[in-house]
């Protein structure tokens, strides 16, 4: 077909076909409607960035190999020659990416047109008699393995941890903010004793922090021991080399670590690990959304509208927290992702399947969905303002939130001997349980009580918004 016959094909049902339309329409909203969004993955987890980094990993182990001196006939290479080797992968582009694939489409086998590729760059290296040293003892999984553990680090410590850090140290900055703004809690959705905005942040800054600190001492483990991970090929050819130690060496040249005992795949764990770790961090994002919305819902927070911006088709006045519902779907998504990865990856059939193959293509989905909603949060919170006067009229509606201290003052009290004090708990149930309480109503109970002055002066001292415990100090828990 033409490419002007292509253009104005037809679907059964009579429309234009968009598939056959000039250029490339994305079936995806990360390469489409989201791309720009996470397009710093891509140099990481995309199936280009795969290729790219199984060619880096070949031309590391030919490197390795004529520097170990391990096989007989080989010397180490000149710097030039080295250089030349890691151009190919350097200068990896377009037109490689486009060479590669004239290779697989011959080889049907995508680590195979990899070998091939890098060979035929050899001639023009000087190199071509050691064609034979490309993929030496190596099966299709030593060179993936090592290639997906080079791409997950590389998109983890460049791209999302640095992303995830700068949302969190959004949060920890607002939770400096806020810490003194005092704000009615709510258990079971109920009034409850008072916090400060600030505390209830850091909180969550804290979690998330936590995650972060684990995500960031991951083990990403990689092997190179052959195709069931017992070294046969490299003993049968070179039985006098140490073989393990030129594995290890390799793997964490690669700055990575050894795994010593495998299948013919490296077993995933340490993948399964780090995709729990990340799934977390997305649950405790999800739960910060889902609080944030329910502030800005009864007015805790105000949005800033974008100039020129619609929040409904027909209701003009509405500012809505969209940025938090998208950030709901994508973790979720990405959440759907990453469990079904870490469930999936930690088994394989025997020596070898190719489900985890198939799985790991979603890597990269996993993690763009998780950084679409990071930035998505980020962006959310940038345009909130704190709406200080009606978290305090919230405060001074609910006088009935001083129950619990004034019961604790006179447990306190009675302990202390002051008579008069009996049944603290259901003297306040009495006055409060299904009522609204005013300050007026507070002070004229507490002062009916026969307290100590002391004791008496402290709660009638107290408001809601005074009732907040250490709360603010708290804060001081994220700087250290």
């Amino acid at each position: 077909m033409s490419d002007s016959a292509s253009a104005t094909a037809r679907i059964p049902s009579g429309r234009l076909s968009l598939a056959a339309s000039p250029g490339r329409i994305a079936l995806g909203p990360l390469d489409g409607r989201y791309s720009g969004a996470v397009a710093p993955l891509v140099d990481y987890l995309s199936e280009a960035a795969l290729n790219r980094d199984r060619v880096g990993v070949e031309v590391e182990w030919f490197i390795h190999l004529t520097n170990t001196n391990v096989l007989p006939g080989t010397k180490p290479l000149t710097p030039q020659q080295q250089a030349g080797l890691r151009a190919i992968v350097t200068e990896f582009d377009a037109q490689s990416i486009a060479e590669l694939a004239a290779f697989e489409k011959v080889t049907l086998h995508d680590v195979k047109a990899v070998e091939y590729f890098i060979g035929n760059h050899l001639a023009d290296l000087g190199l071509e008699h050691l064609k034979a040293l490309v993929h030496f003892g190596c099966t299709s999984e030593d060179i993936n393995n090592l290639s997906y553990a080079v791409g997950i680090k590389g998109a983890v410590e460049d791209v999302w941890l640095p992303a995830a850090r700068a949302l969190v140290a959004k949060i920890a900055a607002m939770a400096e903010e806020n810490r003194a703004v005092p704000m009615l809690s709510r258990t079971h959705g109920q009034p409850a004793t008072p916090t400060t905005l600030g505390k209830e942040l850091a909180v969550t800054a804290h979690r998330l922090t936590r995650q972060l600190d684990r995500i960031a001492k991951t083990e990403f483990l990689g092997k190179i021991n052959g195709a069931t991970g017992t070294y046969a090929a490299h003993y049968a050819s070179v039985p006098a080399a140490d073989w393990q130690d030129v594995a290890k060496s390799f793997v964490e040249g690669l700055g990575l670590s050894w795994n010593p005992l495998t299948t013919q795949i490296e077993s995933h764990d340490w993948q399964a690990e780090l995709y729990a770790d990340m799934a977390r961090f997305n649950r405790i994002l999800h739960n910060l959304c889902t609080d944030v919305w329910s502030y800005i819902s009864i007015g805790y927070f105000a949005q800033v509208p974008v100039p020129g911006a619609t929040g409904s088709s027909t209701m003009p006045h509405k500012v809505n927290p969209i940025r938090f519902e998208n950030a709901e779907a994508n973790l979720e998504i990405s959440n759907a992702l990453l469990d079904t990865l870490g469930a999936t990856l930690v088994t394989s059939r025997w020596q070898r399947d190719l489900t985890d193959s198939s799985s790991q293509r979603n890597i990269g989905v996993a993690f763009g969905h998780s950084l679409l909603a990071i930035n998505n949060v980020l962006g959310g919170l940038g345009r909130l303002d704190t709406a200080g006067a009606v978290l305090a009229e919230d405060l001074d509606h609910n006088w009935e939130v001083l129950a619990e201290a004034v019961q604790m003052v006179m447990r306190a009290e009675a302990i202390a001997g002051v008579p008069g004090m009996e049944d603290p708990y259901e003297r306040l149930k009495e006055l409060t349980r299904g009522h609204r309480v005013d300050g007026a109503r507070m002070k004229e109970f507490v002062s009916g009580l026969g307290l100590s002055t002391q004791a008496q002066d402290r709660l009638l001292a107290l408001t809601p918004g005074k009732y907040i415990g250490i709360a603010e100090s708290l804060v001081d828990h994220l700087h250290k």
